[in-house]
């Protein structure tokens, strides 16, 4: 005879999709923002003008927006 496991309370499932989406914004964050300084930085240390920003920037939205995608198909799965 097994003892059946302790019912959820309400509401764990929402909170739980509330803290994964709230870490995936802030992964998000993160990723663009550390690519835009390091780009920010890059440019001041070796003259470059904007474009080493632009060029992490955009890589920096690729990667977040890729992680993102990666993230909700596995979901789906």
């Amino acid at each position: 005879m097994s003892i059946p496991p302790d019912p959820q309370p309400a509401g764990t499932g929402r909170m739980q999709a509330v803290l994964k989406y709230s870490g995936l914004a802030f992964q998000m964050l993160v990723v663009i923002g550390g690519s835009a300084w390091l780009g920010y930085w890059l440019d001041g240390r070796m003259g470059t003008g904007p474009w080493l920003t632009i060029g992490l920037l955009l890589l920096g939205v690729f990667i977040a927006v890729f992680q993102v995608i990666r993230s909700l198909t596995k979901e789906s799965l």
